[in-house]
């Protein structure tokens, strides 16, 4: 099966096949929460109210005019177009709860006066998932969006006190290992922000899955930009993510920037390319070389093109995505990735069609600004042309 259309094909035939099993598949998602203003950084002023203004359309010139500042001052204004509830966490499970996936949510999105209480930012979230647990109040992101990218400006405090102890004790230690340990997929997600995911990890190894490994049990992992972390702390996380596959069955999902971290980090030469018609090549390349250093089961890593990823079952695929130039909302789609990809492998879909549907939901994403129903996915996959044809 190597025709992208063929592939998108299998993927969507196989996601109908699995919606009604998918309920009887519980996925739990955590831990982070954050409430995200999506933004335009204002260039110049035609008129003065909501819509009299052109935009920064790209990175590039937003940086001029901020490097134009050095030794004097700058005054940028900024338009608030929408707030949103955001975190890498909130919109992997929101994704993977439209899509058909019975998800409990644990994490930082509760209201800030009664952290125990869901934030009303959060209502239309809930509505995706099975059951949700708040443990803190959310964290802030200023999300400048441009076409060519976003700048996220993260303010974390309120999720950096959450960790394996914090949880057990607002939830109870035995209600957490339960939850755990019934969950055919685990979420774990943004450890960049959040110094007590790692005490997740050792808490899923030691309490969870302590015995023989759980090898029916999948844990999904993003790091979350790891470039403001110090070689040694990606080094130390890579070694803590090897103990933990060594209980569960780890994906690692990077994006193309983080999979070049990484594999800075473990040096490995490889991830050379950042566009063009060897990406494709150099991205399968980079995940058999990240997976087999780390010694973890699977390294998923999806830019903007398109999506490689290689599992300890000696396979390895590349996938070229739907890319498009002008999308509705950028922020969120590799958590859309993620949730589409992670679903792939909940529904046991080989290492191709599981990169299609990763694809299909970051896509259907940013063409929608709204996470894709399962019907949606499959008509997406569907509509897919062969790459020459894009």
């Amino acid at each position: 099966m190597s025709g992208r259309k063929e592939i998108a094909k299998s993927a969507a035939a196989k996601l109908e096949k699995s919606s009604a099993a998918l309920r009887s598949l519980p996925v739990l998602v955590g831990f982070d929460g954050f409430i995200d203003s999506i933004i335009h950084a204002v260039d110049k002023r035609q008129a003065l109210g909501p819509d009299g203004y052109t935009p920064f359309r790209t990175i590039q010139q937003f940086s001029k005019r901020v490097a134009a500042a050095a030794g004097k001052s700058a005054n940028i204004e900024l338009v608030v177009k929408e707030d949103r509830f955001g975190g890498n966490g909130p919109l992997m499970a929101g994704a993977l709860g439209c899509a058909g996936a019975s998800v409990t949510y644990i994490g930082a999105v509760g209201a800030h006066d009664k952290p125990r209480v869901l934030h009303s930012i959060y209502d239309g979230f809930a509505r995706m998932c099975a059951e949700v647990v708040p443990v803190a109040p959310p964290a802030h992101t200023d999300a400048l969006e441009f076409d060519d990218g976003k700048i996220m400006l993260g303010r974390p405090k309120n999720v950096q006190s959450i960790g394996w102890e914090s949880l057990a004790a607002g939830i109870g230690r035995e209600r957490l290992v339960s939850i755990f340990r019934n969950c055919a997929l685990i979420g774990i997600v943004n450890w960049v922000m959040m110094p007590g995911v790692e005490s997740i990890w050792e808490g899923i190894r030691a309490e969870v899955f302590p015995g023989r490994r759980a090898d029916s049990k999948r844990v999904f992992l993003d790091l979350a930009d790891p470039t403001r972390r110090s070689d040694d702390d990606v080094r130390g996380a890579v070694r803590n993510i090897a103990d933990l596959d060594s209980a569960v069955p780890v994906t690692l999902g990077l994006n193309l920037s983080e999979a070049q971290r990484v594999a800075h980090v473990l040096g490995l030469n490889v991830l050379q390319v950042d566009s063009g018609p060897k990406l494709a090549g150099s991205v399968r390349e980079g995940a058999v070389a990240i997976r087999e250093s780390a010694g973890i089961d699977c390294v998923v890593i999806h830019p903007r093109e398109g999506a490689g990823a290689a599992s300890a079952d000696g396979s390895s695929a590349w996938f070229d995505g739907p890319f498009t130039e002008n999308p509705k909302l950028s922020t969120g789609a590799g958590d859309h990735f993620n949730a589409g990809f992670a679903l792939g492998q909940l529904v046991q879909m080989d290492l191709a069609e599981c990169l299609a549907l990763g694809c299909a939901t970051s896509g259907a994403y940013v063409r929608d600004a709204q996470s894709p129903s399962a019907e949606r996915l499959k008509d997406f996959l569907l509509q897919l042309p062969e790459p020459e044809q894009l």
